[in-house]
């Protein structure tokens, strides 16, 4: 099996630590007393889950430990990273400060949001500042810069055009809000940060520490191997058993394209294509539950809904997406011709879940939970320690090493401190939590000024004023919008955004609320695809050797077949069948029609994105099938707009776009000329 080199490793890690930012490595007194810190806010935060915390102080709290270690990890410049910094711990400190001023002003500082003190105004311009300054540090200038903007409006108001204008804000009215009440700093964004996100978060590091990754993987090349479809298949299975409780689309694609891309190579996969699969497949780690990537529980959030709904809302959108990427796996085969590849199998499928399969305990442990009442945070945590348990089941698997104990006992206190798996998963886990903190607290204040200056409901009415009314071309237009804030801004930013500023101009023409936040939150996870800040096929390309712009372009042609489908959620009226909502005045059977329609029109959108069905396919065969799908998903438009009156009914059209399927397979069928599969270059 070929190997990856080092640098092109280290350079899909940097893409990871762009995501997810790059941190120091501080050894001595000060690397234990950070890891001390970092261990703490984990363990705090599992108390907080079983104990009894206010809400206040949990998310005061939260943002503390946030900003401390967000200071005291990142550098402010990579040519800073791994060097002490005075400042860095002077601001560390602050930032405690400020939260500290807030604990012990009680109720009565919230009482005095309207009229700030003077310690208030400098305690809480510093915590903005610093906030903004911990999001530049975690990822990047560009959310800081977007905080900035709405600020700027805020305060604006009376100069700005129309329709935009608005009586405006001083300094005092905007600490009030963003820093001594919960619609600001410490809003929606930061109470699912600190409650369900971190939780979530450490969850993934038991999982990652006690070898679930690896047993992941392994068990996808030993299920589906053996076919010389078995590694695409195999990219397909690993993404989701191993995105799903990370909800990382970069971690995922690296940790994949390490492992498989030399099958892949081997196979016959041209590097751009296999680096395009990758990224598709660690794309589907923020899509697939139980995690769905920070943004699901902010849904669940908003809405007020539980989290069991919205896995319940994504699991139908999920199977799509990896149906789409089967099929192309499936196309790849013959359009490369991809040949089988003898590798050596870890162990067989049934040994190896006698030996592992105790690591899918913990993630049927959290639906079951669920479904036996507790809440989305008691079922995290006590799917945490069932992963925990378990993980005894297997020597190789221990979190904490027992035996030590028993052979050792004075020593094993220091030894599982400081180099204990369990020790590293908590500190894992508060640690991958900081860039999402500071991006929940930077995204606070942008929806802080949406609510105070009533910008939500003004962008939207300018959106649909645009749009003539068109529930159609609104849509469009949100779907652009919030690709276009996710080039520049996090998935889980630019959902936070759009959902306070585009969602409700989809909800004010009659989409129901769950599928406009459904539509935007996948158009959101798009933008992960999508350059400049597209670090997942980024990343694949480091692995491949490939170019970074045309593994992008590969990524979309696997991923854009499922983001068309999302349009049926709004558009249709049977569309909210697939988020497993039965239809106003329909039935069950609505749902499962609306699912096959979406097969469908799926199976179009491959075909013609990878320019092959049954054999390399022709311009006209393309058009075909790209009809088909285009046809199928925007029926109910079709048919309301074109046909209203004419006896054609939305099920005759449905049935058009299926026939010119059939007849591009057909076409195939019929022509003799075969085109010698594509070979790897």
């Amino acid at each position: 099996m070929t190997s990856i080199d080092a640098a092109a490793l280290k350079k899909a890690e940097e893409f990871i630590e762009q995501e997810e930012g790059a941190t120091h490595h501080f050894k001595g007194a000060w690397g234990r007393a950070l890891l001390a810190v970092a261990v703490a806010m984990s363990l705090f935060h599992l108390y907080a889950a079983y104990g009894n915390v206010t809400t206040n102080t949990l998310r005061y709290v939260h943002v503390a430990f946030a900003l401390f270690l967000g200071f005291a990890l990142f550098p402010a410049a990579p040519s800073a990273r791994g060097k002490f910094s005075i400042i860095d711990l002077a601001l560390a400190m602050l930032g405690v400060s400020c939260i500290a001023w807030a604990v012990i002003g009680g109720d009565g500082f919230q009482d005095r949001s309207t009229l700030p003190t003077d310690v208030d105004l400098f305690f809480g311009i510093a915590l903005v500042l610093l906030v903004l300054e911990a999001a530049r540090r975690t990822t990047g200038w560009i959310m800081p810069a977007v905080c900035v903007m709405f600020i700027a409006y805020a305060m604006l108001g009376p100069w700005l055009p129309s329709p935009w204008t608005h009586k405006g804000y001083d300094i005092s009215r905007l600490v009030g809000t963003m820093y001594m009440t919960l619609e600001g700093v410490f809003g929606t964004a930061i109470d699912v940060s600190s409650t369900l996100i971190i939780l979530f978060t450490i969850y993934g590091a038991f999982l990652q520490f006690s070898g679930a990754g690896k047993f992941f993987i392994d068990f996808s090349f030993s299920a589906l191997g053996g076919k010389p479809t078995g590694v695409g298949r195999t990219i397909v299975l690993s993404s989701f058993l191993l995105g799903g409780p990370s909800g990382s689309g970069v971690a995922t694609t690296v940790t994949l394209g390490t492992v498989a891309y030399p099958m892949m190579k081997q196979a016959g996969y041209e590097k751009h294509a296999a680096g395009g699969l990758l990224a598709a497949g660690g794309l589907g780690a923020i899509l697939s539950p139980p995690v769905l990537g920070a943004a699901a529980f902010l849904i669940a959030e908003f809405l007020k809904l539980s989290y069991l709904d919205v896995i319940k809302m994504a699991a139908i959108p999920t199977v799509l997406y990896y149906l789409s990427l089967f099929l192309m796996v499936e196309i790849d085969g013959r359009k490369y011709g991809v040949k089988n590849v003898h590798v050596e199998q870890p162990a067989p499928v049934w040994t190896l879940i006698r030996t592992q399969g105790f690591h899918f305990f913990s993630l049927i442990a959290i639906v079951v939970f669920m479904l036996l009442g507790f809440s989305p945070i008691g079922s995290v945590f006590w799917a945490t320690v069932v992963a925990f348990f378990v993980a005894f089941l297997n020597r190789d698997c221990w979190l904490i090493d027992l035996t030590a104990f028993v052979q050792r006992p004075v020593g094993w206190m220091r030894a599982m401190v400081l180099e204990s798996k369990l020790t590293r998963a908590l500190e894992s886990g508060a640690v991958g939590m900081i860039n999402i903190a500071a991006t929940c607290a930077a995204a606070g204040l942008i929806v802080g000024v949406v609510t105070l200056t009533g910008l939500g409901l003004k962008f939207s009415q300018i959106v649909i004023d645009y749009a003539g009314g068109s529930l159609t071309l609104t849509a469009i237009y949100t779907a652009l919008i919030v690709w276009v804030v996710g080039l520049a801004v996090p998935v889980t930013a630019s959902y936070i955004i759009c959902a306070v500023i585009a969602a409700p101009a989809l909800i004010s023409l009659g989409v129901p609320d769950f599928a406009a936040h459904m539509f935007i939150f996948y158009y959101a996870v798009l933008s992960e695809v999508s350059p400049p800040t597209a670090l997942s096929p980024f990343a694949a390309a480091a692995i491949t050797g490939g170019n970074p712009y045309r593994t992008t372009l590969q990524s979309w042609k696997y991923t854009l077949p499922a983001f068309v489908v999302p349009f049926m959620f709004v558009l249709d009226p049977l569309g909210v069948g697939l988020l497993l909502e039965i239809p106003k005045g329909g039935s069950w059977p609505d749902v499962v029609e609306i699912t096959l329609l979406a097969v469908f029109a799926l199976a179009g959108f491959a075909g013609a994105a990878e320019g092959w069905l049954l054999r390399a396919a022709n311009v006209l065969e393309r058009v075909l099938m790209a009809a088909c799908g285009f046809i199928i998903v925007f029926a109910h438009v079709l048919q309301q707009r074109f046909l209203m009156g004419t006896g054609i009914s939305e099920q005759h059209i449905e049935l058009l776009g299926i026939g010119l399927l059939g007849v591009a397979a057909l076409l195939q069928i019929l022509r003799r000329d075969v085109a010698p599969p594509t070979r790897a270059v």
